[in-house]
């Protein structure tokens, strides 16, 4: 370990022992002490292992305050770090709330650059502490999720009771198909997100039909563009004054219904009491399943997805709590990792280091020290 910030050699004398009658050689065993064949101590490697992990720095940087090579660094603290953490017995005890999401792991024009991570929400969903990254699995299809949830056990997909995901089906077909009895619940920030995007396309449509041409300064929807995806319990009354001056137009008239069903799917998430949540967003969702007039050709199409994905997202009202925002916040713990490390080439590498800097080891490395 370094002394005083440096980084310290240790030259150990080992002893050789000869049986005379067996002509044998062999030499003091020092296993204890470092690793067979390694350039660092167990002590060393605990450090290093610690400093990735807790301190979140970066192997060069490591490698340096140990006065190794960047190969010897890394293949130790990979080694013990899968050996002690990763691996360790029971790491996958104890999850009944899974989210599933897709990242990015690398910016290159050759070869798949997304991954699929999986978080265990559980801490979260009971508010026993935060979410931590479960696995990491190469490609981003219903095939990637479902390998993974086959390859663990059956006492592993008997706890699971509930999968968060955004709006792509895949993982809920892959979900539904590994689980039989599992709760898919698509998460309120994509549900929102979906709705805000019909809102953009029906603005923009609105726009390219009243004045011909896209968005400008000093058009009246161009100017409200911002304004229209707040909650309205949030504007300003200058914002409101603006906001009432457009609707006012009855060219803007579907623009201005687009926007309400957006505030109300809003403020079925913003109920204080669950059941309410879930008659607000009932009530919408057979509204646009009832029959949407003409002139609503967004809203038409969002009453297609909502009715598809109807029992995901209510389900998310039977289960409070039950959000891909963790997933998130992991997935920019990720973002972060690949930042210090300056990108990655190896996605085993990579996979390693994701497991060790947001697999939740932080109380189980202070208790090893």
């Amino acid at each position: 370990m370094p002394f005083g910030w440096k980084p310290t050699i240790l030259e150990v004398v080992v002893p050789r022992y000869r049986c005379w009658p067996c002509r044998r050689i062999w030499r003091h065993r020092i296993t204890a002490a470092a690793p067979s064949k390694g350039k660092l101590s167990r002590d060393a490697v605990m450090l290093a292992v610690k400093s990735i992990v807790v301190d979140r720095m970066s192997i060069a940087r490591v490698a340096a305050n140990l006065g190794v090579a960047w190969n010897t660094a890394s293949d130790a603290i990979l080694t013990a770090g899968t050996e002690l953490l990763i691996d360790s017995a029971g790491r996958l005890d104890g999850v009944t709330t899974v989210g599933v999401d897709e990242h990015v792991w690398r910016h290159t024009r050759h070869g798949d650059k997304y991954v699929t991570v999986i978080i265990d929400l559980t801490p979260t969903r009971t508010r026993t502490g935060p979410s931590r990254l479960l696995a990491v699995v190469e490609g981003r299809s219903k095939q990637a999720f479902k390998s993974w949830l086959e390859a663990q056990t059956k006492a592993f997909r008997d706890r699971v009771e509930v999968v968060a995901m955004d709006g792509f089906t895949g993982y809920k077909t892959a979900a539904v198909e590994a689980i039989d009895t599992v709760v898919t619940v698509m998460d309120p920030f994509h549900v929102v997100a979906l709705v805000g995007d019909k809102l953009d396309r029906c603005r923009q449509r609105v726009q390219q039909e009243t004045l011909g041409h896209r968005g400008r300064s000093g058009d009246p929807l161009y100017g409200i563009r911002r304004v229209a995806r707040t909650r309205a319990g949030l504007l300003t009354e200058k914002q409101q004054h603006r906001l009432s001056k457009v609707f006012t137009d009855d060219r803007h008239v579907a623009f201005e219904v687009t926007w309400s069903v957006y505030q109300n799917v809003i403020d079925s998430y913003q109920a204080e009491q669950p059941a309410e949540g879930k008659k607000i967003m009932t009530r919408l969702i057979s509204s646009l399943q009832s029959g949407v007039p003409t002139g609503l050709d967004e809203l038409r199409s969002l009453g297609q997805t909502m009715k598809r994905r109807r029992d995901d997202i209510l389900a998310f009202f039977d289960h409070p709590g039950t959000s891909n925002g963790p997933t998130e916040a992991v997935n920019g713990l990720l973002e972060h990792l690949r930042g210090t490390a300056r990108g990655f080439r190896s996605i085993v590498n990579y996979v390693a280091r994701c497991l060790l800097d947001a697999g939740g080891f932080r109380p189980l490395i202070h208790s090893l020290l």
